[in-house]
């Protein structure tokens, strides 16, 4: 499914270089950014267990 995603995207930005739209193609990577970066803000990394190197030998 990702790899369709990736098509998709990839379809779709180089559609825009093709007919000149840079400026519609800098909105979307603003946006992408920002809802990137509103994702790993809102994540809960709090309950994430982090496993040592030391403690498993």
């Amino acid at each position: 499914m990702a790899l369709v995603w990736m098509l998709v995207v990839a379809i779709v930005i180089g559609v825009l270089i093709a007919y000149e739209q840079i400026s519609i193609l800098y909105v979307l990577a603003t946006l992408a950014l920002v809802s990137l970066l509103l994702i790993v803000g809102f994540a809960d990394l709090e309950g994430v267990s982090r496993i040592d190197a030391e403690n498993l030998n």
